[in-house]
């Protein structure tokens, strides 16, 4: 003969309180009053013959009957949400976060992010922006885009978009101060991120002399150092992707479009697992399609610039 069950409510009360050890914090919890959890806790150990709590003043600690039975309740009541939330998740949009860095976010990723959206509808796009590594086991992120060399223990890195960045201007201090050769820009405030060296690696690669490559103000992030550049406060080291519409609309100008080969790149970062999800599958097809198409107007921006090529190398 089966052994009948208590009532949900009672073990849903005596959960609540032996996991917060009280009975204050379970009733808010449960939307009921203290009263009615301390009566739920007491008629399950009347229906089961137990005392599941030592009643001290002030605190309630479990007895050991009273800690196997929230062990094994404890776990069943974690299946019971586990197997609610997949039941319900099959009705909700699939969720696909991605984790970029800040300026990677507003100046690349979120003005095209509407197009993937509606290539690809019926997901749920997050992007979270942070300059950390990501942690894929603990952070809930499907994908990751990271500057770098692309070398990540254990993960897929593909290469997005070449990271061969440009000295950019605001067109009026421009005018003010002439930057006609990369020597000029020893006459100039060299705006900086704080998480990189690209002025360093710029110049070196430019084979650049007299230009001290730690001079000028440090930003949180390139962010910072763009806004300053549209502002007129210096000289901003950025790729072209990243500022694309300032550019097209005159708020900066590149003097030396066509860069130089440091060897640095964006890459779209993931755990080999990853590509089992279909939202992941499309979202790597459009971002690497969106990045070559990049290239392709990159390359016809340094063609019209007509500008003298400098020194690349690795």
């Amino acid at each position: 003969m089966a052994t009948s069950l208590p009532s949900l409510a009672s073990l849903r009360a005596f959960e609540a309180t032996a996991r917060h050890s009280s009975v204050t914090k379970a009733a808010r919890e449960l939307n009921v009053t203290p009263g009615a959890v301390s009566l739920q806790v007491r008629e399950l150990e009347q229906t089961l013959g137990v005392t599941l709590f030592e009643r001290r003043p002030r605190q309630l600690v479990l007895t050991e009957d009273g800690s196997i039975y929230f062990s094994t309740l404890r776990r069943a009541f974690r299946m019971m949400r586990e197997a609610t939330e997949e039941l319900t998740a099959r009705k909700r949009a699939p969720v696909l976060t991605v984790s970029c860095t800040p300026t990677f976010a507003a100046q690349w990723l979120v003005p095209r992010i509407g197009a993937f959206e509606q290539q690809v509808p019926g997901i749920d796009v997050r992007i979270s922006t942070t300059n950390r590594l990501t942690d894929f086991d603990n952070d809930g992120v499907d994908v990751a885009v990271r500057h770098g060399l692309g070398r990540y223990d254990g993960l897929v890195s593909e290469r997005l978009i070449d990271d061969d960045p440009v000295p950019v201007i605001h067109p009026a201090l421009r005018a003010k101060q002439p930057l006609d050769t990369p020597s000029d820009l020893a006459r100039h405030a060299l705006l900086h991120d704080v998480h990189r060296q690209d002025w360093r690696l710029w110049l070196a690669a430019a084979g650049v002399e007299g230009v001290d490559p730690g001079r000028g103000p440090v930003f949180v992030n390139s962010n910072g150092a763009i806004e300053a550049a549209k502002a007129g406060d210096g000289v901003a080291l950025v790729r072209l992707s990243l500022v694309a519409r300032e550019l097209a609309e005159g708020l900066l100008v590149a003097p030396f479009p066509e860069g130089v080969m440091t060897g640095l790149a964006y890459h779209l970062v993931y755990p080999p697992a990853a590509l089992d999800r279909l939202p992941v599958v499309a979202f790597r097809t459009w971002i690497i399609a969106e990045a070559r198409a990049q290239e392709i107007i990159e390359d016809q921006t340094i063609r019209s610039a007509q500008r003298p090529t400098l020194k690349a190398v690795r």
